[in-house]
């Protein structure tokens, strides 16, 4: 006789339930786990090292570290810029040959400096530029042309570089002397420092240039190597110890008026960022830009009241006559240098009708500041 088949047990309530519960517990698990944020992996951080043109006590460094700050704090630490001070790593002249080769990935310096290779390109920072003040060249180099003049001018020489122009710096003093500058004579046989074209500009005045970087200038004076030098304004002239070798300052002239900073990147390492880098550093550069002129005026205002109060520094306005000897020479200077340089004569051409029409625009427009500071500051006391 066969055995009788059991039918299958029926389940038990507290197995089915069980089932059920883990169920439900695997999908309530992955809901939950669905609506948990994520949670953040390691990033690749891109590092970039930079180098200054400045030594590290001028402010002219710290706005190449406020500018790398801007940065590093905008793509949340993806992209670190360091900055090194003049001479970490090359000469503050080398800069430009450093950047192209990709010994440094970037720097922070003035076009001037590189006016050796292309004379062309020191008309961004040299010069009266028609009268224009560096905002208005800054106008130029994005609005009118400018920006692809200097690609051009780049390329011209083979350097492998984008470049970023930032921060308009206010009209540059005629420069330290031992005594008063009068009249365009005493200029003659001045062992002098300056730099870019204004090396011509000052040549053909008379003087004996040196060109040194901003850390050797006032060594130079203090050993009497020169008789009288300019660098750039009241905070840089101070710190790098102006006051010490020199009382007298002459304020205002033409031959850099109208000068900015370089913002420079490897252009092979730059290209290999992604879009939404190169978007970062685009906008840093202008927000850069505009917190270095407001900083400039604070900073620059209190040390040019602090030289006079404190270290008894006398500052002359430049005589007039030496104003308009500069307009005068610097004509001839830039006639000669586009003789023979087509691209230096197509840049000067290029600023020459912006500033036409925002020169006239300006003047035009804008009250006399002078008039209101002396109703304000300049009353005289009224006789009792």
């Amino acid at each position: 006789m066969k055995p009788n088949k059991k039918s299958p047990a029926p389940s038990s309530p507290s197995i089915t339930s069980r089932r059920k519960f883990l169920g439900s517990a695997a999908t309530g698990g992955v809901a939950a786990a669905m609506s948990l944020p994520m949670i953040a992996t390691a990033q690749t951080v891109t590092q970039m090292r930079f180098q200054s043109t400045w030594p590290s006590k001028d402010i002219f460094h710290e706005y190449a570290l406020d500018f790398a700050k801007k940065v590093n704090d905008m793509t949340g630490g993806e992209l670190k810029i360091e900055v090194l001070p003049a001479g970490a790593v090359v000469p503050a002249f080398g800069l430009l040959d450093a950047i192209s080769k990709g010994t440094l990935d970037g720097g922070h310096g003035v076009m001037g400096y590189n006016y050796g290779k292309q004379s062309a390109i020191a008309l961004w920072t040299s010069g009266p530029v028609f009268g224009m003040d560096a905002n208005m060249v800054l106008a130029w180099h994005k609005y009118g042309g400018g920006k692809e003049l200097l690609e051009k001018l780049y390329t011209s020489i083979g350097a492998n570089v984008v470049s970023f122009l930032s921060g308009p710096m206010p009209t540059q003093p005629l420069g330290w002397f031992k005594k008063p500058i009068t009249k365009t004579d005493d200029l003659k046989g001045l062992k002098f420092r300056t730099n870019g074209l204004a090396i011509d500009l000052f040549t053909s005045m008379g003087a004996a240039v040196n060109a040194l970087p901003a850390g050797e200038i006032v060594p130079a004076m203090d050993r009497g190597l020169l008789d009288g030098a300019e660098f750039n304004n009241a905070s840089s002239d101070r710190t790098l110890g102006f006051p010490d070798v020199s009382k007298v300052c002459m304020l205002q002239s033409f031959h850099q008026s109208s000068e900015q900073f370089e913002i420079s990147f490897n252009k092979t390492k730059y290209n290999a960022l992604p879009p939404k880098m190169k978007a970062i550093i685009a906008n840093a550069v202008e927000a850069a830009s505009a917190d270095m002129s407001w900083k400039a005026i604070d900073r620059y205002s209190t040390d040019y009241r602090e030289m006079q109060t404190k270290q008894g520094v006398k500052f002359y306005k430049t005589p007039d006559s030496v104003l308009q000897t500069q307009l005068k020479v610097w004509d001839e200077v830039v006639e000669k240098k586009g003789a023979d340089n087509a691209l230096f004569k197509e840049v000067e051409k290029s600023q020459r009708a912006f500033a036409e029409r925002a020169m006239k625009w300006d003047m035009d427009t804008n009250n006399n500041r002078r008039m209101a500071y002396n109703h304000y500051f300049m009353k005289s006391t009224k006789k009792t």
